[in-house]
């Protein structure tokens, strides 16, 4: 395995990222919340880019991985920060975006922020705005009282150990929601969805996909398919979301 190399951002946290060259446009992955660059998803785009001749870049959010922080000190809007700093760093050109749950959100944060340069983007188990409309419109009044008085509350997953929510992470994702205002997609654009997922709702990517604005957005559901949307299947039809974007673009 390739160690990875390290990039200092303004804010001072420091990324670790693994960037391998080839054609453009540039494959970026973007994991979930808690996830990090060395995930099936993230592994396996990368070789399947590599063997197609095709840039790529894999990363940890800060909190994340191998990169520096802890999870609970961070926000939607510090890997926001993280994700435009390394690929301002060690990109150039045209990107195609694959963001994955949490950073299905940050994939479309970018599409906001530089979509000039984004020529595809590929979403799976997108969980935009889910701060609010995941965590704070089901916790209860205890949560909140205790969220208010302590500054965290823990909240369990399916997936590895308990989620510490900060009242930070909270008050922070309310300001880069992105399914209050217009939401511009203009370039092709893959949502895959599996109908088993847990974490996110079938709902919740249908009213992506509705709010969504551009010429070329398709939305895949995938029955039986969860939340991990990593198995030969899911891969595959990965493979084909992403190749898709690039020809279309």
């Amino acid at each position: 395995m390739s160690q990875a190399h390290y990039f200092d951002t303004p804010q001072g946290r420091r990324i670790a990222y693994h960037k391998s060259g080839g054609a453009g446009p540039c494959l970026v992955f973007c994991g979930g919340l808690k996830s990090d660059m060395e995930g099936t998803k993230a592994v396996h785009l990368e070789a399947w880019a590599k063997a197609r001749g095709l840039a790529f870049l894999r990363f940890d959010y800060s909190g994340h991985g191998e990169s520096s922080g802890a999870f609970e000190d961070g926000c939607i809007g510090d890997w926001h920060e993280d994700t435009l700093a390394i690929l301002e760093a060690v990109t150039e050109g045209p990107l195609c975006v694959v963001g994955s749950s949490m950073g299905g959100w940050q994939a479309l944060l970018l599409a906001r922020a530089i979509p000039r340069r984004i020529k595809g983007l590929v979403t799976i188990a997108a969980a935009p705005d889910f701060t609010e409309d995941g965590y704070w419109a089901n916790f209860t009044d205890a949560q909140k009282a205790e969220l208010e008085a302590v500054g965290h509350v823990a909240l369990p997953s399916d997936y590895m150990e308990p989620y510490i929510i900060t009242k930070r992470m909270i008050e922070d994702g309310r300001t880069h929601l992105v399914l209050r205002d217009r939401l511009e997609l203009p370039f092709p654009v893959r949502f895959l969805q599996g109908t088993a997922d847990t974490a996110v709702s079938v709902a919740t990517a249908v009213r992506l996909l509705e709010h969504s604005e551009g010429p070329d957005i398709r939305l895949n559901l995938v029955k039986d398919a969860d939340h991990r949307f990593s198995d030969a299947v899911c891969l595959t039809l990965i493979e084909e979301a992403v190749a898709d974007v690039i020809a279309a673009a």
